[in-house]
């Protein structure tokens, strides 16, 4: 049976450093970070994902912004409140919460925050920075961010000699998480709906990655034994043992028949998600500390 990656006490320690951190740059340079969140019109998921998002930086002891507009918000407007956040000295990070409503354009938007500033990971610059080796000056998208550190919690931080699989190839997660891999020394193999006998290319995994949004489509027999498997999925499906319309969440991995192979697997949820949030926090310190001139903080 596998170890279960605990990503909620994995991100606690996360947050606690991150709050060290902000204690360290409020008594050695007067600077508390600050995080604006932009949201705009009223998704219930979003919103919840915002709430969650500002409470945690309030734990952390941030200067935390919110911003919620409504839905008729135009792009120009939009794209006037970000350059005011971005001229903003008091405001270390920008989050603009996706997706947007339409007709909203989301890339440039999220392509006008400062690259200092987008703690999201999003911009070119900082996705280039990272598709060149340089993980000291960019800032790292968070949910691939977060899954890193559970990658290393299992394997240390030199992966030599172990191939690594990426299944989904999005801007969002898939090609950070491959660069990331890669740059730990893993051979890396990025896999996606056109991969050609997907299941023997996972067989070859001593670490993989699934990102497909897909419920429990990776089975076991797909998993080389004593592989690591780290679970990105969130899907809801039915659950009428719950009852009339129920649902729960699962992941892109049939968890249950997996952690029969594998020798390490993430949960869902539990696993990943936890990461995302813990990241955006340390995010935005690293941001702040860079503004300070203060060294960077490692997570």
């Amino acid at each position: 049976m596998a170890a279960i990656i605990n990503g909620k006490e994995t991100a606690v320690s996360v947050i606690e450093a991150v709050k060290a951190e902000t204690q360290a740059l409020l008594s050695g340079y007067g600077v508390q970070p600050g995080l604006a969140v932009v949201i705009v019109g009223d998704d219930p998921a979003s919103h919840a994902y915002v709430g969650a998002k500002g409470r945690m930086a309030k734990e952390c002891g941030f200067n935390s912004v919110q911003h919620t507009l409504p839905a008729e918000t135009g792009q120009d407007e939009l794209a006037a409140l970000v350059a005011k956040l971005n001229a903003d000295p008091s405001i270390h990070g920008i989050l603009v919460q996706l997706p947007l409503p339409k007709p909203l354009q989301s890339d440039p938007i999220i392509q006008s925050i400062l690259p200092e500033k987008d703690v999201d990971g999003l911009h070119v610059v900082n996705a280039g920075k990272l598709a060149v080796g340089d993980l000291e000056t960019g800032l790292i998208s968070c949910t691939p961010a977060g899954a890193m550190i559970l990658v290393r919690r299992a394997h240390g931080e030199d992966l030599s000699g172990l191939n690594a699989v990426v299944i989904g190839r999005s801007n969002l997660f898939g090609k950070p998480m491959a660069q990331l891999l890669l740059n730990a020394n893993a051979t890396v193999t990025m896999a996606h709906s056109r991969t050609r006998d997907l299941a023997a290319v996972c067989r070859n995994a001593d670490i993989l990655v699934a990102a497909v949004g897909r419920p429990q489509m990776v089975k076991a027999d797909w998993i080389k034994p004593g592989a690591t498997v780290i679970d990105v999925g969130i899907n809801r499906v039915p659950a009428p043992d719950k009852g009339e319309g129920k649902t729960r969440l699962v992941g892109d991995v049939a968890f249950a028949e997996v952690s029969e192979v594998a020798s390490t697997i993430t949960p869902v949820p539990g696993g990943v998600g936890p990461m995302t949030i813990a990241m955006l926090m340390a995010n935005t310190v690293i941001a702040a500390a860079r503004k300070a001139g203060h060294t960077r903080p490692k997570f």
